[in-house]
């Protein structure tokens, strides 16, 4: 299988999402249809941290975790059968959050798909600041055909 690596227009051709909530920068490695792992710079200049929280900024648990789905769809979708769907969220489990993360830091996501049931597909993510785990979660992804 041939590595994924994209940029962030790349990733644009890939996933619908645009800014503000395109929440990865890059992927710097992975495989079509089973992992990715992506970085995103947490930037102090992020509105969320006009209200997130002034004088203390802390990148939201919720925006890691949407990162981290957002980098497995890229996975997913890298998939030839899956180009032009949309990977959407079908649950979250064990979702666990390790650390804070602030303006400065370099969030590493990694997405691992463990399996699929039918239509929907499980993966396992972690946000790693440094090597230090950041966020971790069991993530469902249900694929749509783009309509």
């Amino acid at each position: 299988m041939e590595k994924l690596e994209l940029n962030y227009q790349e990733i644009q051709a890939v996933l619908p999402h645009r800014h503000p909530f395109l929440l990865i920068d890059k992927i710097v490695d992975g495989e079509a249809g089973q992992f990715a792992v992506g970085h995103k710079a947490i930037s102090g200049n992020d509105p969320i941290f006009q209200g997130h929280f002034p004088g203390q900024p802390i990148y939201p648990g919720v925006l890691q975790v949407e990162a981290l789905a957002q980098v497995g769809a890229v996975a997913l979708l890298s998939l030839e059968e899956n180009k032009g769907k949309i990977a959407l969220f079908a649950g979250l489990g064990k979702v666990r959050f390790k650390s804070l993360v602030k303006p400065g830091d370099l969030l590493e996501l990694s997405c691992r798909f463990t399996g699929t049931k039918g239509p929907i597909g499980y993966a396992e993510g972690e946000a790693r600041i440094d090597g230090k785990l950041a966020c971790k979660a069991e993530l469902m992804f249900a694929l749509m055909t783009e309509e």
